[in-house]
């Protein structure tokens, strides 16, 4: 009979629930940190309406895409 393979182990030792509460704890701190990092930063650019425009257009977009591994990691194994 052969060993059960690493990554079934891997699944039945974390369940969905504990990966959706570690998830969650790491989105809520990293938001944070994006919040205060990009109000920041916004607060040192040019009073320029079109560069604030520009500037929290992209931020508002961008918080997304670090967080698309995080988000597959815990939907993983429903």
């Amino acid at each position: 009979m052969l060993p059960p393979a690493v990554g079934a182990r891997y699944e039945a030792a974390m369940s969905a629930r504990v990966r959706k509460l570690i998830g969650m704890v790491g989105i809520l701190v990293f938001l944070t940190a994006y919040v205060v990092a990009v109000a920041t930063l916004g607060d040192r650019l040019p009073k320029l309406w079109f560069v604030q425009v520009l500037y929290y257009s992209v931020a508002g977009i961008v918080w997304g895409l670090p967080l698309f591994p995080l988000i597959s990691w815990m939907n993983r194994g429903r």
